[in-house]
């Protein structure tokens, strides 16, 4: 997978990919640069298997301030509706680059998560963070509306319609404590092991049948719009795919033979 990234941080090591954002001095904005080419990279990320987690993680004590506002939110003042809507349109790619990148995203929040940041986090698969963390979709704040990036859709998913209706119109911050009660959060963790557990997790999901979890994620997403009979049929159809892979053979040899199974993936 390539590393070789101008307006981020990535590292990737036996299989899990490390992303940060990289101005921790600004308690890491995003630019035009970064939200294009993160979105390239997950992208790229559905067809390389070298890769099989992603943690994105804090830098610097903070997730992510959102749009920068020198580098975007002025900027953005002095556009047309035309590239004012090529705009919304890039970052909400980012989002959908994430849902169908075909592997597990883990966000390890710390410090500010708001804005765009806060839209990431959400977009990610699991959420761990510190007490210390401080979620906040703003964009009321700047006088936009509260449905950017599919905020509108995925939030409500995630902590109910009535929560995400009162932050989305409010702004406010959510606090770690009401993430977690919430459901936003897996778990709370300590600023000090925010990475291990992150990393932790992310070599966990990685050891499992990697294919299997792409097929996971892919239903997770897909049956959004489904009903339930189409939900269960097209449960049959992945979990018959999965029946087929050398990984579903592995277990049930590993099974008999009474020793713990090791995936390949494949």
């Amino acid at each position: 997978m390539r590393t070789d990234v101008q307006h981020f941080c990535c590292s990737v090591t036996g299989g899990i990919a490390e992303v940060t954002l990289d101005r921790p001095e600004r308690k890491n904005p995003l630019t035009f640069e970064s939200y294009a080419e993160l979105r390239d990279w997950f992208r790229d990320l559905a067809y390389d298997d070298s890769v099989k987690v992603v943690v994105f993680g804090a830098n610097g004590g903070n997730f992510s301030s959102g749009g920068d506002v020198h580098d975007i939110i002025g900027p953005l003042t002095r556009m047309n509706m035309k590239e004012l809507l090529a705009f919304t349109r890039m970052t909400g790619d980012l989002v959908k680059a994430m849902l169908t990148c075909g592997k597990p995203v883990i966000a390890a929040v710390d410090g500010v998560c708001v804005g765009a940041g806060a839209i990431i986090a959400m977009a990610s698969d699991l959420r761990l963070a510190t007490p210390a963390a401080k979620t906040a979709f703003l964009f009321t704040r700047v006088g936009l509306a509260g449905c950017d990036m599919g905020a509108c859709a995925i939030l409500p998913r995630i902590i109910g319609q009535g929560r995400a209706a009162e932050l989305l119109y409010s702004g406010r911050s959510m606090s770690a404590e009401e993430g977690e009660r919430w459901g936003f959060f897996n778990r709370l963790v300590a600023a000090d092991s925010l990475r291990d557990e992150a990393m932790a997790l992310a070599q966990q999901i990685a050891s499992g049948p990697n294919f299997a979890h792409m097929m996971t994620k892919t239903m997770l997403m897909q049956e959004w719009s489904m009903g339930l009979e189409q939900a269960i049929e097209a449960e049959a159809q992945a979990q018959a795919i999965c029946m087929q892979t050398t990984d579903f053979t592995r277990a049930y040899e590993a099974f008999v033979a009474k020793q713990r199974p090791v995936f390949e993936g494949d």
